[in-house]
């Protein structure tokens, strides 16, 4: 074995190194690996061995990419369009039901059975609520007709939140309501207060039961 022979520990010589050290940069600097793919004629890009959707707008447009270790995220120019857990598994496809809603609420025949959806539901963002109300929707306007209308509900996802959302689905469905707008109005209606547990229905704060 040898003996330690420093006269300074490892903090001390950091002390005197800290003065040298050049500040760090401004910006942060970017660790995730940069690729430009086009966009094809399904919305969707290819990086690595794998397929992530994007708004169908960019169809034939060229984007950039920034993979990272657990994320990749995709820019039109300097405006981020999509976001994606990255996959691991080859040749895996990772669809957003959001990126396809223009082509659907035209063609709502092809929402049922489309892939989207499918990874919407096992994501948990198309929820219960969400089936139960479009079951009620089809059975009012027809299968075509109740099927646009509950694409209109989601597309309101765009400028709503998700739980405003379905607590809008909930209120709609109990409400008999199935039309995107009542959705819409019930989503924005702000919560209702919930009654004091310790307050006796029928009596005023200053006139409780004894």
């Amino acid at each position: 074995m040898y003996a330690d022979t420093r006269s300074r520990t490892i903090a001390d010589d950091f002390a005197l190194e800290r003065p040298l050290l050049m500040p760090l940069p401004e910006e942060p600097f970017e660790t995730g690996r940069l690729f430009t793919p086009r966009v094809d004629r399904y919305g969707q890009i290819p990086v690595r061995t794998n397929r992530y959707s994007v708004p169908i707008r960019l169809i034939g447009k060229r984007v950039r990419i920034i993979l990272h270790a657990s994320h990749l995220v995709v820019y039109d120019q300097n405006v981020e369009v999509a976001r994606h857990e990255r996959l691991i598994a080859k040749g895996a496809v990772r669809l957003e039901l959001d990126h396809y809603l223009e082509v659907l609420v035209r063609e709502p025949g092809a929402f049922p059975g489309s892939t989207a959806l499918e990874q919407a539901r096992s994501a948990g963002k198309f929820t219960p609520v969400h089936d139960a109300w479009w079951t009620q929707a089809m059975k009012i306007h027809g299968e075509r007709d109740g099927t646009r209308a509950l694409i209109e509900v989601l597309l309101l996802g765009r400028h709503m939140t998700h739980e405003h959302v379905v607590a809008g689905l909930a209120a709609a469905l109990r409400a008999g309501a199935m039309t995107a707008d009542a959705v819409a109005l019930e989503a924005a209606r702000p919560p209702r207060p919930r009654p004091s547990p310790h307050r006796t229905p029928g009596t005023s704060a200053g006139h409780r039961r004894r």
